[in-house]
C-alpha cells in the first residue's frame, strides 16, 4: 500500500503536495513557493538558527511542539506534522505574540535577521515549559546565533514573556486536540512513494516495510532527523537516490528502561533521549546537552549518530566505553554486534547493503562503578568535538581495578578503544602513579591527524591530560564542579 501524496498543516491550513524533491528543503519551499519570507537562511547547515520553524506532532491525543531547523529538513519528511513559523504567532487583531512583544520591550533585535528565529525558538521553549530557570533558557537558545544583542537582551525577554500573556490559553496549546485529530485522519498506515526528476523518495510506516524497501534498494541513502544528511544536499550538493525516511516508525522510537539496561530504538531523538541517559548516568545527560542546539537535539537521533560512522560523533566513545551492543536488522533476520566492532574503518561500518540499525542496548554500570565522558570543542555549546573521551573503571573489594574501557573519539579513523591505556590500568590500584603510565601508552593507542579543529599534538596531550582529570576526579577526593551545575546554581 503506497501513496504519492505528503500531507501536512501549516498553520491551519492543510498542505497536500505531489511532484515533491526529495531533497528539497523546508526552508525553500516556505521562501521560494509559499513566500513565507520571515523564516531567514544563515548557514544552511542547522549551526545558527535563522530558519528556526516548530513542528507539531501528535502525541498521546495531543500536539507535541518542537523546533528544529528548517534548513536542512527535507520537505517530503513533514508529512502528518504541522508547521508553525513566525507568521502565524501574532493574533487576529494583529496585536504581538508575549514571545514577539518581550522581545521588543527588552530590545532584543538589532539588526533582525536573526530574531524570527529566536521568536520561534523562544516560542517553542513557551509551549514546553511554564518557568524554565535560566539554564533551561539557555539551552533553549543554544542553537541560535546572534551577532548583534550579546544575548543579555534575548535572555532578559525569556524570562519576560511569561508575565506578557497567559501560557494556558495560547491557541496553539489550547487546540492541541483538535489538531491532534486532524493529522491522525492522515495516518493511514501506507508508504509514502514519490518520483521527481527519475530520484526515488520512501517513507515506510512501519518497520516491516522500512525492511522491505531496503530489501529491493539496499544501497538506499537512510535518513532519520537529517542533521547529518541535510548537509550532504545543502553543502555536498550530493545527489540522493533513493532516499529512504524512518521518521514514520513508531516502533524505532521506543524507550525500555529494566533494572538491567537501557533500550532506545534507533530513531529516538537526542531530546527524548536525554532524560533515560541523565538517570543511567549523569554525565551522559551532560553530554547530550553539548550536542548541536536544541533544533539539532529535536531532530538528530542516537541511531543516526551510530550509524554514519563519523570518527568525532559524541555518543559512541561513552556508549562504547559503557559495552553497548546494537541490533541490526536485515528483511526478518536480526544479528547483535558490539558496539565497538561495528566500526571497521573511515566510512565503513559492519552494515551490509539492505541491513538497518534497529536499536541499541546499553548496560547499566554496577554501583561502584567509576564512569565519566568529556567533549572538548572551541566552543562550549553547538559545537563538533575535537576530541571526546570517555572513561570506565571497575574495581574488586581491595580497590584493584577488574576492568577498564577507555574509548576515544577524534583521535582515530573511527571512535575505537584504548587497548594499551587499558592493559596498563587492569590489574593495578587506582593511582596517580597508574594513570600516568596509562596515560602514556595512549601514545602506542593512537596515531592522530591533525586539521582545522585541532593538531595531532594537542589531541595527544589533551587525551592524556583527560585520563588524568578523570583520575583526579575520582581518586577519593571532591569532585571538580562542573559547569552545567554551577551554572544552574549561579541562576537558582
Amino acid at each position: 500500500m503506497t501513496r504519492s501524496v505528503v500531507r501536512f498543516l501549516l498553520g491551519e491550513e492543510v498542505c497536500t503536495l505531489t511532484d515533491i524533491d526529495p531533497t528539497a528543503t523546508l526552508l525553500d519551499w516556505l521562501r521560494a513557493t509559499r513566500r513565507s519570507l520571515g523564516t531567514k537562511e544563515g548557514c544552511a547547515e542547522g549551526d545558527c538558527g535563522a530558519c528556526t520553524v516548530v513542528v507539531g506532532t501528535p502525541m498521546d491525543g495531543t500536539m507535541r511542539y518542537a523546533c528544529i531547523d528548517s534548513c536542512i529538513r527535507f520537505l517530503p519528511t513533514l508529512d502528518g506534522c504541522q508547521v508553525l513559523t513566525v507568521e502565524h504567532l501574532a493574533r487576529e487583531d494583529g496585536t504581538l505574540h508575549p514571545v514577539q512583544q518581550a522581545l521588543m520591550d527588552c530590545h532584543g533585535s538589532q539588526c533582525g535577521f536573526c530574531t524570527p528565529g529566536f521568536v520561534m525558538a523562544l516560542f517553542a521553549l513557551w509551549l514546553n515549559a511554564a518557568q524554565p530557570d535560566r539554564g533551561a533558557i539557555e539551552a533553549a537558545l543554544q542553537g541560535n546565533l546572534c551577532r548583534c544583542t550579546g544575548y543579555a537582551p534575548i535572555l532578559a525577554a525569556a524570562e519576560r514573556m511569561y508575565a506578557l500573556g497567559d501560557r494556558d490559553a495560547d491557541r496553539w496549546r489550547t487546540g492541541g486536540v483538535a489538531t491532534a485529530a486532524r493529522l491522525a485522519a492522515f495516518q493511514d498506515g501506507e508508504t509514502i512513494a514519490l518520483q521527481h526528476g527519475g530520484r526515488r523518495f520512501f517513507a515506510p510506516a512501519d518497520a516491516e516495510a522500512l525492511a522491505a524497501i531496503l530489501l529491493t534498494h539496499p544501497d538506499a541513502t537512510i535518513a532519520a532527523g537529517a542533521t547529518d544528511v541535510g548537509l550532504w544536499v545543502t553543502k555536498a550538493m550530493r545527489v540522493l537516490d533513493p532516499l529512504v525516511y524512518i521518521g514514520r516508525i513508531a516502533a524505532l522510537r521506543t524507550i525500555a528502561e529494566t533494572a538491567e539496561q537501557l533500550e532506545l530504538g534507533a530513531l529516538v531523538s537526542y531530546t527524548e533521549a536525554w532524560p533515560a541517559f541523565a538517570r543511567l548516568h549523569p554525565e551522559l545527560g551532560r553530554l547530550l546537552r553539548r550536542i548541536g542546539g536544541a533544533q539539532v537535539r529535536n531532530a538528530g537521533t542516537i541511531g543516526g549518530n551510530i550509524a554514519n560512522g563519523s570518527p568525532i560523533g559524541d555518543t559512541p566513545p561513552p556508549l562504547i566505553a559503557l559495552g553497548a551492543e546494537i541490533v541490526l536488522r536485515k528483511g526478518d533476520t536480526r544479528r547483535t554486534l558490539a558496539l565497538e566492532d561495528f566500526f571497521i574503518a573511515y566510512g565503513r561500518q559492519d552494515r551490509a547493503p539492505g541491513e538497518f540499525l534497529e536499536c541499541l542496548r546499553i548496560p547499566r554500570l554496577p554501583p561502584d562503578a567509576l564512569f565519566a565522558v568529556y567533549k572538548v570543542s572551541k566552543r562550549r555549546d553547538e559545537d563538533i568535538s575535537a576530541l571526546c573521551g570517555a572513561f570506565r573503571i571497575d574495581r574488586d573489594a581491595d580497590g584493584r581495578i577488574t576492568q577498564a574501557r577507555v574509548a576515544f573519539g577524534g583521535m582515530a579513523a573511527t571512535p575505537k578503544r584504548a587497548p594499551a591505556c587499558e592493559t596498563e590500568l587492569t590489574g593495578a590500584m587506582w593511582t596517580q602513579a597508574t594513570t600516568e603510565r596509562a596515560a602514556a601508552a595512549l601514545d602506542a593507542d593512537f596515531a592522530p591527524l591533525s586539521d582545522w579543529r585541532a593538531s595531532a599534538a594537542y589531541r595527544s596531550q589533551a587525551a592524556r591530560g583527560l585520563l588524568m582529570r578523570f583520575y583526579l576526579e575520582t581518586a577519593g577526593g571532591e569532585s571538580l564542579a562542573h559547569l552545567d551545575d554551577a551554572r544552574s546554581a549561579a541562576h537558582a
